[in-house]
């Protein structure tokens, strides 16, 4: 078992030890505890909310609807593109006919 990398992000003034298993990961929570931070700033600014608890829900809730939104958008991607190879498969019947 690989050795565990020990980190502190601080998210929304509250510092959150990590146990981590690589580089990559340190980077990748490093990386979203400063989306979310810029997120929680935002908020605070645009709706004037001072509650952490409810600026860390709307931020939860703006990174797992996007997610989400991903999600569909692929799914409909590839609903056209299996269109698109349906149509060329049809086309490729027809000339080998």
């Amino acid at each position: 078992m690989a050795d565990k990398i020990k980190i502190r992000v601080t998210i929304a003034n509250r510092v959150y030890p990590l146990n981590i298993s690589s580089p990559n990961e340190e980077e990748g929570m490093r990386k979203a505890a400063k989306k979310i931070n810029e997120l929680v700033m935002r908020f605070e600014q645009d709706y004037a909310v001072s509650d952490k608890q409810d600026v860390l829900a709307m931020c939860a809730l703006q990174f797992a609807s996007a997610l989400e939104i991903k999600g569909i958008d692929k799914d409909d991607d590839v609903r056209v593109a299996s269109k698109h190879l349906e149509k060329l498969h049809e086309l490729l019947d027809e000339k080998l006919k």
